[in-house]
């Protein structure tokens, strides 16, 4: 199997395995569903937290008004009472208002909590390090553990305007959201090696042969963006250690040459006759008259 180790914008995704013969479209068309779903998850795991802290989101029309104004242009939330979590409610009220404040108690929220680390860690890019390839079926299970969750702690469902329901149903808007520069449609998607576009087309081994024990690192880029640019040739990390490692150096050789200081000569304990002197009775002479 060719193991492929997907990058973007420098960063590393995740490993993929493959094989010489397949078709650069199946091969795009199956790194962009992971890929895409990998974001998905990730956007859930950053909602799920505020679900878990501030309740259901608030529709649309009630986002960010005071409860005053609520009150003037008589608004009223119809799923405040059908969505409501198990176990009761507490009062955590939402201080940029885009949630109720009716969240789940603290044994619910433990619950969501601990299935939002779990699923971060299925499609984590430290899977990378440990050498974990990250399949479809892992992302379909960390939707899968974040949908069983939510069921868990709201049986009764989410509204149709939260967030966190549209995106179990495939309808989110991400427009006007930072969210949506990242998302890489199968269509818009470049995959990159050796400084070189892979061609829809083409196979794999017309690339890069017929060895099946091969590692590359393929970049995604989206289309229009041109080549991807190199990556420097020592990591951020690693020039933080250079940096360190020369800083460490430069107060070394201060000390050494704070050390060096050879005006401790002048002294009279430095004197090497000084020994000699007092035997022969030289010492203490003083030119002049008493």
């Amino acid at each position: 199997m060719v193991l492929l180790h997907l990058k973007h914008k420098d960063e590393s995704q995740f490993l993929f395995n493959t094989t010489v013969d397949a078709p650069l479209e199946t091969l795009i068309q199956q790194i962009m569903a992971i890929y895409n779903g990998r974001l998905k998850v990730e956007r859930l795991c950053s909602e799920i937290p505020e679900l878990a802290d501030h309740g259901i989101s608030l529709p649309p029309n009630m986002q960010g008004l005071t409860e005053e104004q609520i009150e003037e242009l008589k608004l009223k939330d119809e799923w405040e009472d059908r969505c409501i979590p198990s176990g009761g409610s507490v009062l955590r009220k939402d201080k940029i208002g885009r949630r109720n404040g009716r969240a789940p108690d603290d044994k619910m929220k433990q619950v969501l909590m601990r299935t939002v680390e779990e699923a971060k860690a299925l499609i984590s890019k430290k899977q990378v390090h440990a050498n974990v390839c990250v399949t479809m079926e892992m992302v379909k299970e960390a939707l899968d553990q974040l949908r069983g969750a939510v069921m868990i702690v709201y049986p009764m469902g989410l509204p149709p305007h939260d967030p966190i329901r549209m995106e179990f149903e495939d309808q989110e808007d991400l427009s006007r959201m930072q969210a949506s520069l990242q998302v890489i449609t199968e269509d818009e998607c470049q995959l990159w090696w050796a400084a070189k576009e892979m061609q829809r087309g083409q196979k794999l081994q017309d690339y890069i042969g017929k060895n099946e024990k091969t590692k590359l690192v393929v970049k995604i880029q989206k289309k229009g963006q041109g080549p991807p640019a190199r990556e420097p040739l020592i990591t951020e990390e690693q020039h933080k250690q250079m940096m360190l490692h020369y800083y460490r150096r430069q107060e070394e050789l201060k000390k050494l040459e704070a050390a060096d200081d050879d005006s401790y000569l002048d002294s009279e304990w430095s004197d090497r006759q000084a020994l000699k002197r007092q035997f022969q009775g030289l010492t203490n002479i003083k030119w002049g008259p008493r």
